[in-house]
């Protein structure tokens, strides 16, 4: 198993594990999204031999983030893993990456957030040292 950061020819491969994790998007929409000469992000992607497995995009945020202390934070975006690969440490390893990632940009923490209703993930977020911050509940109104 191989992770690293992905580059510009693994833009196809990584909008297609996007798209998994966010279904209501189009793989167009994703694609024109990944940006791989920002420095304050990364896009870090598992193989196995030639099949990609599970992507991770971890980006440095300088507005406050909910229940840390520093500035700026390295932020999980998104991550996914196929899932005949989860439960094999591939999860793991990305987040690994992003943590590294993140040193290498001066961060002292990395965040993360999912759904309230996400339980999967929740648990997922657990499993690998995160720390529940916070609760909320967003409302918005037209005006």
């Amino acid at each position: 198993m191989q992770f690293y950061r992905a580059m510009q020819h693994d833009a196809a491969d990584i909008a297609s594990l996007a798209l998994q994790l966010w279904p209501h998007a189009s793989y167009d929409e994703l694609l024109d999204e990944l940006d791989f000469d920002d420095p304050m992000q990364s896009y870090i992607l598992a193989r196995v031999d030639l099949e990609a497995i599970g992507f991770c995009h971890v980006a440095l945020r300088f507005d406050y983030v909910e229940g840390t202390s520093s500035s700026p934070v390295a932020y999980l975006e998104g991550i996914f893993v196929v899932p005949q690969w989860r439960n094999q440490k591939v999860a793991a390893g990305l987040i690994e990456q992003a943590t590294r990632f993140g040193r290498e940009q001066g961060c002292t923490e990395l965040a993360s957030d999912t759904e309230l209703s996400n339980t999967e993930s929740q648990a997922f977020h657990e499993a690998l040292g995160f720390k529940e911050a916070n609760r909320i509940v967003c409302y918005t109104k037209r005006i």
